[in-house]
């Protein structure tokens, strides 16, 4: 995988990386799943960049490709060259079949607490609103929302089996598969469809762990960072806030089972609603 990187730097950064060998490249794995693995490429101390390129980048490889993925990974990268072009987003330096090379940002994902900071919720606020003003070039009808969540129904429906789960866990499982979520989709489809939020461009997945706070940044820059654009999609800009709000809630770092804890009493008030939203609409 090194040597892979190495010749990608190479032949899309130009510049200093063709002066080094795949040695001399510093090479880290960032992380690893089944969807995305992440690298950190850099050059090494002994050089620096000639023409502007980058002395350090991010490497995205897709990992497991299913059905409809190399669709998604095409949608997502388009969606990811236009926010980067738009300083929305990290910026894009090379794009190629099996993923692609970004920007690299030392910076560190916000906490729950950080969310409901006023400074913080105002520059996340002003960021989005730019978000939703964008006219991108993908279906415009609001209906990712719906297919996603009914592709989990699906999956919740047919791999769900209480016998086959751990014992300490089979009242959620039986909890879960007890309520008629189809019933609930269905109302959930009628009340947005009635209700008076328009639809523009939508990030879907404001949570803390994709908002970043870079290491370098003046106390007058209004500098958060959202990553993570495969949710991206045409949606009830209701949504969005409203999903954003929800993720005041939910710390997803706890090591052990279940992996988040909800805090219900975290949800903005309606004060901090109306000052993080007005800021939506004055921009």
């Amino acid at each position: 995988m090194k040597d892979k990187a190495y010749q990608l730097c190479r032949d899309y950064l130009s510049g200093s990386w063709k002066s080094i060998s795949s040695n001399d490249m510093v090479f880290t794995a960032i992380s690893g799943g089944l969807s995305n693995l992440l690298y950190h490429c850099s050059l090494p101390k002994t050089h620096t960049p000639l023409v502007g390129e980058p002395d350090q980048v991010l490497l995205r490889m897709y990992g497991q490709v299913h059905d409809g993925q190399a669709e998604a990974n095409i949608t997502e990268s388009a969606i990811f060259m236009l926010l980067s072009e738009r300083n929305l987003g990290p910026k894009l330096y090379g794009i190629f079949p099996e993923g692609r090379l970004e920007e690299y940002i030392p910076a560190k994902a916000m906490t729950c607490q950080e969310l409901q900071d006023p400074d913080l919720s105002a520059k996340i606020a002003r960021k989005l609103a730019l978000i939703h003003q964008l006219a991108v070039p993908i279906n415009k009808e609001p209906t990712w929302m719906f297919e996603k969540m009914e592709r989990w129904l699906q999956k919740i429906r047919k791999d769900i089996c209480v016998e086959n789960i751990d014992v300490s866990k089979r009242e959620y499982a039986d909890h879960l598969l007890s309520q008629n979520l189809e019933s609930e989709l269905m109302w959930l489809k009628l009340f947005l469809q009635r209700a008076a939020s328009p639809v523009v461009f939508c990030h879907n997945d404001l949570q803390e762990g994709n908002i970043l706070l870079p290491e370098r940044r003046s106390d007058n820059e209004d500098k958060v960072i959202f990553i993570d654009f495969e949710y991206c999609s045409y949606n009830y800009r209701g949504f969005d806030i409203a999903n954003h709000f929800l993720e005041w809630c939910y710390d997803y770092s706890l090591p052990e089972y279940p992996h988040f804890t909800a805090k219900m009493e975290n949800f903005p008030s309606q004060e901090q609603q109306v000052c993080s939203s007005a800021l939506l609409y004055c921009i």
